[in-house]
């Protein structure tokens, strides 16, 4: 009887002690970059959706100036708005030519899990992928230009050096030409591409939208920061 009443008196304690545990000690903070939908669009959004800031991206793989907006704000954006919270972005292609319609295919390739992981890794690798790809354009432009939308993505896929990237990046080579091939996502980006060109207008890439609306002259980090501060209060 008495040993009954000790294991339950334990058991108690641990119950209570548990209760006070969670009640005077904060939980851990929720780290926000780990939340990735799509929408019905096919974008990708990123972060707390009941964040007050709501930012959109416009970007372009081939965008000398996205690369470096990668570079100089992503860190700052998921360590100080996305992880904590306070903003959430969407990521929108607008699309310029076959070697980003490729890159776009390929980043998507795992879906929003990785998207963010094998974005970085694309810009990272901008330069020597354009000057591949410029290289493959003078030599095989005149075939190349004679395919089927689908085959071309694919062509400058390899020409460019992407598809080694990938493969670098543990991608294996069946689902690289699965989502090179895949129509259904050669739609959804060019009805990205449509809604950026020809019905939002954005002036170029980078371009931003906080909170449904374009922010003008916002293509670096220095300009973006205190409007999406602004916004996020």
């Amino acid at each position: 009887m008495r040993r009954f009443a000790i294991l339950a008196s334990l058991a108690l304690a641990g119950v209570v002690g548990a209760g006070l545990g969670a009640a005077g000690l904060a939980a851990p903070a929720r780290d926000w970059t780990r939340t990735a939908v799509p929408t019905k669009a096919g974008t990708y959004v990123f972060g707390n959706p009941a964040a007050k800031a709501k930012l959109v991206e416009y970007l372009s793989y081939t965008c000398s100036h996205c690369a470096h907006f990668t570079e100089e704000a992503w860190p700052a954006l998921k360590r100080d708005y996305l992880a904590r919270g306070t903003a959430s972005i969407e990521v929108r292609h607008a699309l310029r030519d076959p070697i980003d319609m490729a890159a776009a295919l390929l980043a998507r390739c795992d879906g929003p899990a990785r998207f963010l992981d094998h974005s970085e890794a694309i810009f990272a690798a901008q330069r020597d992928l354009l000057a591949k790809g410029q290289q493959f354009m003078a030599a095989n432009g005149e075939r190349v230009r004679k395919l089927p939308e689908v085959q071309i993505a694919s062509e400058f896929a390899h020409g460019s050096g992407l598809v080694a990237l990938m493969r670098s990046r543990g991608m294996p080579q069946a689902k690289i030409n699965a989502c090179l091939a895949n129509k259904g996502q050669l739609t959804v980006l060019a009805a990205m591409a449509d809604e950026a060109w020809k019905v939002r207008k954005v002036p170029g890439t980078p371009a931003f939208l906080i909170n449904g609306a374009l922010a003008p002259d916002t293509n670096d980090w220095a300009a973006l920061k205190p409007k999406l501060d602004a916004a996020a209060k």
